[in-house]
């Protein structure tokens, strides 16, 4: 059965995750949807965190006025997916990470950010080319072509994470 207060607090998670997606879609690779999709997850579990991860891209992808995500339905599989994947990451840390010292929660919350945004751009960025029905060859190319932006993504997340995570984890211990 599913508790009334998680599933609040889901939507809470949810909301946030889409609201700042749009606060910040003109800042190219600069994103708070990921770090919040964690926090779902490491605050609400595996099963939340996954469900806060893949309707919250959902939603903010499809209503992207930039671009819906609708246009092509692969990468829009692939961003739920790739989301919903951080949010079960949060719930697998969770013990650990409340576990750690302010001072190594840094670095470490940091990492996280770092694998999550390099999972998200490694599953979006390839799913285009696979789905398309490009060789390996050709899928390398198109992903190097991006590089420059999946190198901001990274650094943007990196920072992000390494600052947001322990200050929520201090907040919550508090």
């Amino acid at each position: 059965m599913m508790d009334l207060n998680n599933l609040v607090r889901a939507a809470i998670f949810t909301s946030t995750a889409i609201g700042l997606g749009f606060v910040f879609m003109l800042i190219p690779n600069l994103e708070f949807i990921s770090v919040t999709v964690f926090l779902a997850g490491m605050t609400l579990g595996f099963y939340f965190g996954v469900i806060v991860g893949g309707t919250s891209m959902l939603i903010y992808s499809v209503l992207n006025p930039l671009g819906s995500g609708l246009i092509y339905f692969p990468l829009l599989v692939s961003q739920i997916l790739a989301m919903g994947v951080i949010g079960f990451l949060g719930a697998s840390v969770r013990i650990f990470l409340f576990n750690l010292s302010y001072r190594m929660l840094i670095p470490i919350s940091g990492i996280l950010g770092f694998l999550s945004a390099l999972w998200y751009d490694g599953v979006t960025t390839l799913a285009y080319p696979i789905s398309a029905g490009y060789n390996l060859d050709e899928a390398l190319a198109y992903a190097v072509s991006g590089i420059l932006f999946t190198l901001m993504h990274i650094f943007s997340n990196t920072l992000i994470f390494s600052i947001v995570v322990p200050g929520y984890i201090n907040r919550i211990n508090n």
